[in-house]
C-alpha cells in the first residue's frame, strides 16, 4: 500500500472514531437533558477530540448542558 493511500485511510479511521464519539455524547446528553437546543448541537458538531473527552467527563457531574459547554 502506497504512503499515500495509508495516510487517507488513517484519516479516515481518525474521522470515524470522532463522529462515534460525537454522537455517543449527544445520546448522553440528550438522554439526560432531553432534547438539545440547536446551540448544543453546534458545539458537538465543531468539537474536537479533547473537547468531546473534557465533557464526556463533565456529562458525570453535571446538572444542566450550561455546566458542560
Amino acid at each position: 500500500m502506497s504512503t499515500l493511500a495509508q495516510q487517507f485511510r488513517q484519516e479516515g479511521r481518525q474521522e470515524g472514531q470522532l463522529l462515534g464519539e460525537r454522537l455517543l455524547l449527544e445520546r448522553q446528553l440528550t438522554r439526560k437533558f432531553g432534547p438539545l437546543p440547536e446551540w448544543a448541537r453546534e458545539k458537538l458538531a465543531d468539537a474536537q477530540a479533547q473537547d468531546l473527552e473534557k465533557w464526556g467527563d463533565a456529562i458525570l457531574e453535571a446538572s444542566s448542558l450550561e455546566e458542560i459547554f
